[in-house]
């Protein structure tokens, strides 16, 4: 958690940059699920120290996770992808579908030790909002968090290039059923280099209502959970290949 050479992030949401602090100034609320308890007790201690962030419970595994969640209506979870049980993958994919939130359900930070873990990806697909690294230092890990809270993602566009590329891609035909427009397919071309909607915009030359139509016309005909999930999506697909850089 305190290394200096992780992968930088990039932000792609639909806001104009990361809140420190949920809806009215009140603090982000997170659960942390780690099978390591050491690892877990420390994420806990530090984030609770950085600003906007209320650490509000954790959990050993992914069966824990699914229930302290519904029990603790965090913000953002927090969520390691290795645990018995359930692992990250399947408790987020069930935390996601649970029809039963008032306000949604909580948004899932994937937390791992490797780029190039391939379940990451697979949570990705799953709905998670983006992930970051164990290595990276608590204050980074804290903004991912934030950022998440407020609608955002947070991807990491060449870690996410080495993940994918590491999988057979998926159907050739993925894409073509989605009937994106020429103009669509541009558009997730320019997500998955991790561009906001108002460098959407500015790259196409086009308004920011515009670029969010197109990124929300990209989502529903992709049927993606989100910008991540539509990033994961056109990797798989070989819309968009390795190396690729806008």
């Amino acid at each position: 958690m305190t290394g200096s050479h992780a992968s930088s992030a990039v932000t792609t949401g639909a806001g104009s940059g990361p809140a420190t602090t949920g809806p009215a100034g009140t603090p982000v609320t997170l659960l942390i699920a780690d099978d390591d308890e050491v690892t877990r007790s420390g994420l806990r201690t530090l984030l609770a120290a950085q600003p906007g962030i209320a650490v509000v419970g954790e959990a050993a595994d992914g069966v824990e996770a699914v229930e302290q969640a519904r029990r603790l209506r965090p913000d953002v979870v927090l969520m390691d992808v290795r645990m018995p049980r359930r692992n990250g993958i399947e408790a987020t994919r069930q935390l996601l579908a649970e029809p039963t939130w008032p306000d949604g359900p909580p948004k899932v930070v994937v937390i791992t030790t490797f780029e190039n873990d391939g379940y990451v990806t697979a949570a990705l697909s799953a709905g998670a909002s983006g992930f970051v690294l164990k290595r990276l230092p608590v204050r980074q890990i804290a903004e991912a968090v934030r950022v998440v809270a407020a609608g955002e993602a947070i991807l990491f566009p060449a870690a996410l290039r080495r993940m994918v590329a590491t999988r057979p891609l998926g159907s050739a035909e993925a894409l073509p059923k989605a009937a994106l427009t020429g103009r669509e397919e541009e558009v997730l071309r320019l997500m998955a280099t991790g561009l906001s909607n108002p460098e959407i915009a500015d790259s196409l030359t086009v308004s920011l209502e515009t670029a969010k139509t197109h990124v929300g016309n990209v989502l529903t005909k992709l049927g993606a959970q989100n910008r991540t999930h539509a990033v994961v999506i056109a990797y798989e697909s070989g819309l968009v290949v390795p190396g690729f850089a806008g």
